[in-house]
């Protein structure tokens, strides 16, 4: 019997048809597992947001790999927990109660305290405490950031814009700390900077294996 989650009926002259031929499958994105299923393993790699707050219940620390920069004047990031404003976690509550965040990025060096920061706590225990991860002051916002982090984006919150179940927390970047191993003549190298990527499950990728293309004019 035919699996009705996909659509295997359609006309030999069907544009989609056409398009994927017999070597594909076609449907609804549940009929991949589910929506998260489809997505999170499709769009990969990911890079991760390791996200610093503070708020009345203490200080949190929390990684999101739906993550992006999606403007650039403003500079503005953007990451989405599955959380609303009605039952928000620690990170969506304390970011919009304090209007402040910090974007920490995971390189190989510290991916292995993000993944533990991962883990479900107490009501008011800290994710820094719990990995044994070092804090550092911020400059311009409430929030810490990690000490270790190669890369933090100290961030003002530029809006929130729920979207489902899920928030999309959109950040302006008003101060940054780079650390001087991944800097050349002042600017982030990307041969120095050893970020990872999120993949699906317990699944991840580093990013020491590069090549460059040349852009076309």
């Amino acid at each position: 019997m035919a699996d009705e989650r996909f659509a295997d009926d359609r006309p030999d002259d069907d544009p989609v048809t056409e398009a994927t031929g017999a070597s594909h499958r076609s449907g609804e994105p549940d009929a991949f597992g589910s929506p998260y299923r489809l997505l999170s393993t499709a769009v990969t790699p990911r890079p991760i947001a390791w996200v610093s707050s503070r708020g009345p219940a203490g200080e949190n620390l929390a990684p999101y790999s739906f993550f992006n920069t999606v403007a650039i004047d403003p500079p503005v990031v953007a990451f989405s927990p599955v959380a609303t404003a009605a039952d928000p976690k620690d990170t969506l509550a304390n970011a919009l109660e304090t209007e402040a965040f910090v974007v920490n990025v995971v390189t190989e060096d510290v991916v292995e305290a993000m993944n533990a920061s991962s883990a479900t706590l107490e009501a008011g225990e800290s994710e820094f405490d719990h990995v044994g991860i070092d804090r550092a002051p911020s400059a311009r916002v409430d929030a810490p950031r990690v000490a270790a982090a190669a890369v933090s984006l100290e961030c003002r919150l530029y809006d929130a814009v729920e979207i489902g179940t899920s928030t999309l927390v959109l950040g302006e970047v008003v101060y940054a700390h780079v650390a001087e191993a991944a800097l050349t003549d002042g600017a982030i190298d990307v041969d120095r900077l050893d970020t990872v990527g999120r993949l699906a499950g317990g699944w991840y990728a580093s990013t020491d294996d590069r090549y460059e293309l040349e852009r076309p004019p």
